[in-house]
């Protein structure tokens, strides 16, 4: 399987009382699919799994497939503390119908490299799908190193790994010594250098609600190979990214920008708490002069390319 562009790791819309509010998350999805994005994310933390039931993650499977249609690529996480539950949430993702499974560490296990590899192996067999590997050390106490990568990647299925370690050194390593293994950014502020170094695909929670904008990151750097205009685009979302990658409330963040999209995110499930006043403001100015510079990057950019077609028409005529 080949993972290609921006992967949006969906939000669960909530209602006031914490139920899951459906009817919102449709129209998530549809915003997103219409927006452009390349690529769905289902239950990963972004979406809130750990903190719902199984009955609700296993709901909302079948229910992504279904609202996602063959539109676009779903990838579903599987992510469990007890090997056996990864493995039935595998098995449960085949059965909805996903493209891919995400598979990470279990929280708090702290396994050794091998017992790690052998916990991913047994779970890629439930689902026999491909696999996107998860490495966040930082929330997992564990890093998938050359000891697990050259085990896993004997098997095929494991062909992508969405690497949130914020250590640039793993992306060198990742592009020099497992190219077979996409590498997918999962660390915001580092999109720009992984497009730089080969990546095809970012996986990026803030799409949710500036589908655009990461869009147009994706597109100078690896459709139009414009990294000058990549630098400009990543210079103006570095303030989001911050506050995302080092506020210490990144789901809160996601949520309260979606908000501001006019989507129905609703509130954050415990353990978790809102944003309090000073910072969902921060957060709405950093995200508006944000939209506002991307947007006159990309209108003088579209500018120039206008005039580069009249120039090569009036060429064309003359010759």
């Amino acid at each position: 399987m080949q993972i290609e562009g921006i992967y949006t790791p969906v939000i669960t819309p909530m209602h006031d009382d914490h139920s899951i509010d459906h009817a919102g998350f449709a129209r998530v999805i549809e915003q997103l699919v219409g927006a452009g994005v390349h690529g769905i994310v289902l239950a990963g933390t972004t979406g809130e799994y750990y903190a719902q039931t199984t009955a609700e993650r296993i709901d909302l499977m079948h229910r992504t497939r279904e609202l996602v249609g063959d539109r676009l690529p779903l990838v579903i996480g599987v992510g469990a503390l007890r090997t056996e539950d990864a493995a039935h949430y595998a098995e449960a993702a085949r059965g909805a119908g996903a493209d891919a499974i995400l598979i990470g560490s279990p929280y708090y296990a702290v396994p050794t490299e091998r017992e790690l590899a052998l916990h991913c192996l047994e779970v890629e067999r439930a689902a026999d799908l491909p696999v996107m590997l998860y490495n966040f050390p930082s929330r997992t106490g564990v890093m998938m190193g050359d000891e697990f990568l050259d085990r896993v990647g004997r098997n095929p299925n494991f062909c992508a790994i969405k690497e949130s370690s914020g250590d640039i050194n793993r992306l060198h390593a990742l592009a020099r010594d497992y190219p077979h293994i996409q590498a997918c950014c999962g660390i915001d502020d580092q999109a720009l250098e992984y497009f730089a170094w080969g990546a095809r695909a970012w996986v990026c929670a803030g799409s949710n609600f500036l589908p655009a904008e990461h869009i147009a990151l994706y597109r100078a750097c690896v459709v139009d190979g414009d990294f000058d205009r990549g630098r400009r685009i990543m210079s103006a979302m570095l303030p989001l990214m911050r506050t995302l990658e080092q506020g210490g409330k990144f789901l809160q963040c996601i949520k309260h920008g979606a908000r501001l999209a006019g989507l129905p995110a609703g509130p954050v499930r415990k353990p978790l708490r809102e944003l309090n006043k000073d910072e969902a403001r921060a957060l709405e100015t950093t995200i508006r002069t944000l939209q506002t510079s991307v947007r006159q990057i990309e209108r003088a950019a579209n500018g120039a390319r206008a005039t580069d077609r009249e120039t090569t028409n009036v060429r064309t005529a003359h010759a």
